[in-house]
């Protein structure tokens, strides 16, 4: 059960199950592969989704069993929000934490789903799966439509 505008009223750790999922857009931007340069610690995100990543939806294909698929997805939780520095400047959750509220394109406020398609926000219509792009090539595929700050 969601409480009325519990974003924001609660912090993100004292968030319910339901509200915590909710706080989600379902951009699949998280869901994007990502390069990191050992020597800088730069980080650069691709255009290349994770295999469960439903292109059409930009949602996780097997999401209660993504663990099992692709054993380094990250969970994000209240409790690790602090440590996971690559979310993109747009994540709700990255916002929330941040104290900079949601975005106007949110589904929370608009209460329409598409509202993060028609906000340009979705990677629906933007990516490639994995099967199509070998690893060695990832670095052809960086994308700079994507921001961490």
């Amino acid at each position: 059960m969601k409480r009325e505008r519990f974003w924001e009223r609660y912090p993100l750790a004292e968030l319910n199950a339901d509200e915590w999922e909710a706080v989600c857009d379902g951009c699949g931007r998280c869901c994007l592969h990502k390069l990191e340069y050992e020597d800088t610690s730069e980080l650069d995100f691709t255009r290349i989704a994770c295999k469960l990543l439903d292109l059409s939806t930009a949602q996780c294909g097997d999401y209660a069993g993504r663990r099992k698929h692709v054993p380094d997805c990250v969970q994000l939780t209240p409790q690790n929000i602090n440590e996971i520095d690559w979310l993109p400047g747009t994540c709700a959750y990255r916002r929330l934490n941040e104290g900079r509220g949601l975005p106007r394109w949110h589904p929370l406020l608009t209460g329409k789903a598409d509202s993060v398609i028609k906000a340009n926000i979705s990677v629906i219509g933007r990516v490639l799966p994995e099967t199509a792009v070998d690893e060695e090539d990832y670095q052809e595929h960086v994308i700079r439509w994507i921001r961490r700050s």
